[in-house]
């Protein structure tokens, strides 16, 4: 549980209600989550951060068994989950715009585009969790495009597809990777999205807010909040970075929320 840097303000009306927002563990998502959530904190909520597989964050959401997450990347990444459960959920839009998903390489790599690819990295995508919408979307690719007909998807996690990466790029070695951005390794390494002529992973995304069905009636000061959260990507990024660096995740929302007492105050404007 948080503790409050910003009790004093704490709203009366949401004092004591909790709220469980479900996140997946991705660099981007651990940082808006922790934001978001010590935000409702500070109101006085009682939050609880719920971290789970893809699939059944999507599933829990639809179910009302959590409140909510800020943390579908719509309209591509996400689409088979949006599709199946978006009569159970309500969106509120996007918190964040201009983000990119794609096949990701180091800069020294000689290979600009993915139909390029052909004995790179021993003929091996590294991906992360099975089921994320960028592991589906790639396993079509190996279908689509004709010369990854023979090219393996090797899934693990977001965590060890990092540390892969981050030892490829220390000894200067080929890698292939299921990348995002925004994303601290792009500040860390010179990385580049292969260019993509069959269009698989589609054009700029956005992270959108979704929350459960009733929580506008059950929550209503956090249903404001969660309606207008939007940030920008030097926003998250900063939060990432330290993150990624050692801090903790709550600590590094507390720091973010207290350099940007405007931006927060837009978010929580009209609550009491």
């Amino acid at each position: 549980m948080y503790q409050s840097s910003f009790s004093s303000s704490s709203s009366s009306a949401a004092k004591g209600k909790s709220i469980n927002i479900a996140y997946v563990e991705w660099d981007t998502e651990v940082a808006s989550s922790n934001v978001i959530g010590q935000v409702l904190e500070d109101l006085g909520y009682k939050v609880s951060l719920t971290p789970l597989d893809n699939a059944v964050m999507w599933e829990s959401l639809s179910k009302s068994q959590t409140d909510a997450m800020v943390s579908a990347w719509l309209p591509n990444t996400h689409a088979s989950q949006y599709e199946k459960y978006k009569k159970d959920i309500e969106n509120l839009g996007p918190n964040l715009k201009g983000v990119k998903v794609g096949l990701v390489v180091p800069a020294y790599m000689n290979v600009n585009s993915i139909a390029d690819l052909k004995n790179e990295a021993g003929k091996t995508i590294t991906g992360i969790e099975p089921g994320a919408g960028e592991m589906i979307t790639t396993e079509k690719g190996l279908k689509i495009y004709n010369n990854l007909s023979d090219w393996k998807l090797s899934s693990s996690s977001t965590g060890a597809m990092a540390v892969e990466l981050g030892q490829a790029y220390k000894n200067k070695k080929e890698i292939v990777v299921t990348g995002w951005a925004p994303h601290w390794m792009f500040t860390k390494y010179k990385l580049k999205f292969l260019e993509d002529p069959q269009n698989i992973y589609g054009s700029s995304e956005s992270i959108n807010t979704m929350v459960r069905k009733g929580l506008k009636k059950d929550a209503p000061e956090a249903y404001k909040v969660l309606d207008k959260f939007n940030w920008t990507e030097k926003d998250i990024n900063e939060v990432m970075l330290e993150i990624h660096d050692g801090k903790d995740p709550k600590q590094a929302a507390k720091d973010w929320i207290a350099k940007n007492p405007g931006k927060v105050k837009e978010w929580t404007k009209g609550i009491n």
